[in-house]
């Protein structure tokens, strides 16, 4: 079993330990949770450049000690000059994966950076900028090693990936990929970070660096433009909130599947009791998922261009009907419409004054787009793969709207005053995962780290798995797998212990008095606690 790191009073937690490590450095120079997560975001994109990058979104929860949660959309829209009738003019039926055309939105996260800094001073916070974005200036001039799950990872296409421009000379070694421990700098990239933490972070969209990366972007043939750079700010919104027995949750609204997390967690609860790692366990989670995402993908779309209140399917009514449509002896069809797959990383934060941050930040796919813009350094995203070039769907391209994201940071308030930041990486996996560790935690009373650690299934697809299965790691119980197959359900057994493909999770939970912070990430990633 696995020991829980329990710290006196702060604490963070992160796929990579040099980013916890650049956190828990934050905390120790007085610095509250949300100045460290900027930190640790910034390492991380040097990092572990194969899951995300500040060339991609990202979307922060944080609550304050006096209970307010607030979030935060940092995700870019189209550019101007991404429209269904260019891609069609190219000959496209859809949007490509990979390449310049697959570089069509803005990206958002340094932009997020910049509003949680904001927040950050609202609260306290005094540390510079150049403070903040140190360790990741040092590590991306003098390099790192390349990380275990860089080096087994094998990207999809990876031939059109590695053909994109600026790629092979940003992240290749003598033109192959690199393997676990070769150091890799990033010597443009932390040009970049060293002016942002000299000219602010705003230079990111209206200033040198704007003008560099629309230069670039425009040079490979991007439909983002210089006007795109420069209106785009992230933006403040409330966050969804669902009441249980006993807890609070939180997540993001969209244009995020955040929805989609809360509904798995409400239905499950509408389902009984049900102990973990049992058939029943299994079996009500997944057919719970079936029915969140359902939804998700009939109503979840650009904030500005809601059809439906979000909140109206987390209202008691219709969880209730919707719980009552699960048979917990068979499983129910489902149509195959998958979302698509995320590399992505999940951080959380908590501090002494009991500050709390849940953060997620991603490239979509590995390494996004694959371009790599010259001048900066940044590998920029294909979030904008998630539209359609059919003007009926859900999610339409149009220039200036915002793509479906698979990314959602979790929140959590127990009644007895416990604070929980939960998350994980994983496309459509992550409200999945985020629902094994939480009921594994808060409805069966496992332990942080045993509820992280224990075996993960998956229903659907991620990382380049297209089938529509059951997937499960090989420490789960023959018994459970043979029950699940008897009711219906196609498991695929995929062969490993820990899989990276069930997600790189964290959770942190901070207990009221004493105010220590028991704080792990996954065995599955390359990361772990680090804290005060």
């Amino acid at each position: 079993m696995p020991e829980t790191p329990v710290f006196a009073r702060a604490a963070c937690a992160a796929p990579h330990h040099l980013a916890a490590e650049s956190g828990r450095a934050v905390l120790a120079e007085g610095g509250n949770a949300v100045e460290a997560m900027l930190a640790m975001a910034a390492t991380i994109a040097v990092a572990y450049p194969h899951m995300n990058g500040i060339g991609g979104d990202g979307f922060w929860l944080v609550r304050e000690p006096g209970g307010r949660v607030r979030a935060i959309e940092a995700c870019g829209p189209a550019g101007r000059l991404a429209t269904a009738s260019r891609y069609r003019e190219k000959g496209y039926d859809a949007i490509p994966e990979r390449g310049p055309d697959a570089a069509l939105t803005v990206a958002g996260a340094v932009g997020g950076w910049a509003l949680a800094r904001t927040y950050a001073a609202e609260l306290g916070g005094r540390l510079p900028l150049d403070l903040l974005l140190g360790d990741a200036i040092r590590h991306a001039r003098a390099g790192v090693a390349v990380s275990p799950s860089e080096g087994r990872y094998v990207p999809k296409e990876l031939d059109t990936l590695h053909d994109q421009p600026g790629f092979a000379p940003t992240f290749l070694i003598d033109g192959r990929a690199p393997k676990a421990g070769e150091v890799r700098a990033l010597p443009a990239l932390a040009a970049t970070l060293e002016q942002l933490a000299q000219a602010g972070l705003d230079d990111f969209y209206r200033g040198d660096v704007g003008r560099e990366i629309a230069a670039d972007l425009a040079r490979v043939g991007s439909p983002v433009t210089r006007a795109d750079m420069e209106a785009f700010r992230a933006v403040p919104r409330a966050p969804l909130s669902l009441g249980l027995a006993g807890a609070t949750l939180y997540n993001c609204p969209p244009p995020t599947q955040g929805l989609a997390s809360l509904m798995i967690l409400g239905l499950y609860e509408r389902l009984g009791t049900l102990a973990p790692g049992t058939t029943a366990h299994t079996h009500g989670l997944i057919e719970a998922t079936k029915r969140a995402f359902r939804v998700r993908d009939a109503v979840v779309t650009d904030f500005d261009r809601l059809r439906h209140d979000p909140a109206a399917f987390l209202a008691p009514g219709r969880l209730a009907a919707e719980a009552a449509a699960i048979r917990m002896d068979r499983a129910s069809p489902y149509p195959v419409r998958p979302v698509g797959d995320g590399d992505t990383v999940w951080m959380g934060a908590i501090d002494g004054d009991g500050l709390a941050v849940s953060y997620i930040q991603s490239v979509y796919w590995e390494f996004g787009s694959g371009v790599v813009l010259p001048g900066t350094g940044i590998a920029w995203q294909n979030r904008g793969t998630s539209f359609s070039l059919d003007p009926g769907a859900v999610n339409p391209l149009e220039p200036g709207r915002r793509p479906f994201h698979t990314l959602n940071p979790a929140l959590a308030v127990m009644a007895d005053g416990r604070v929980l930041s939960y998350g994980s990486m994983g496309g459509d996996g992550q409200p999945q995962f985020q629902a094994q560790v939480f009921t594994r935690y808060a409805h069966h009373r496992m332990g942080v780290a045993d509820a992280v650690d224990a075996p993960r299934f998956l229903f659907g697809r991620t990382w380049g798995a297209e089938s529509m299965t059951v997937k499960v790691e090989d420490r789960f119980d023959p018994g459970s797998v043979a029950a699940l197959r008897r009711m219906g359900h196609e498991v695929e057994e995929l062969g490993g212990p820990y899989v990276d493909s069930l997600g790189h999770a964290g959770l942190l939970v901070r207990h009221p008095g004493n105010g220590r912070v028991e704080a792990t990430h996954d065995p599955r990633s390359d990361g772990g606690a680090a804290g005060l």
